[in-house]
């Protein structure tokens, strides 16, 4: 009996899977405004193809904020809703065009998909401009994918 615990300890020990920890893949958004700090409230919330929306994020005083990308759809939509002091709420919705690219770290680990993203449109209501500054979303948190630049007084 010892003999066959001590196989299986073994056995389990030589494993060398190297899976990644988080396989959410997120697109890093860059805030750009007069002082490159979003001093207003940005809410960020997710609209799905079923006509429900989930709130992302809710923050004030940032510089970036990251959005997980979905593997199923050729876009993402969401809608970012900046509300300033005086609780003034400007509605932009951003849709984020890409394609999916399945992502194999080992057939012991769950297959992930990377994304290139392909075009942006959006709304002007708080929002100028938006730059794609690097279409390639992988596990690499550090990159910025997205810059938005918001219209003054922002």
């Amino acid at each position: 009996m010892s003999v066959l615990v001590f196989m299986a300890l073994l056995t389990a020990g030589c494993s060398s899977i190297d899976c990644p920890l988080n396989s959410i893949i997120s697109a890093k958004y860059m805030v750009h405004s007069d002082t490159d700090t979003l001093h207003d409230t940005l809410s960020v919330v997710a609209l799905r193809l079923d006509g429900t929306a989930t709130l992302l994020n809710k923050d004030v005083n940032i510089t970036n904020f990251s959005i997980p990308v979905s593997y199923g759809n050729a876009f993402d939509r969401m809608q970012l809703m900046l509300t300033d002091k005086n609780h003034v709420t400007l509605t932009d919705t951003v849709t984020l065009y890409k394609t999916d690219t399945p992502h194999f770290e080992s057939v012991d680990c769950s297959p992930a998909f990377f994304h290139t993203i392909t075009n942006v449109e959006w709304t002007r209501n708080a929002i100028d401009t938006i730059i794609i500054s690097k279409p390639s979303v992988t596990y690499d948190t550090r990159d910025e994918n997205i810059h938005i630049h918001f219209k003054s007084g922002h």
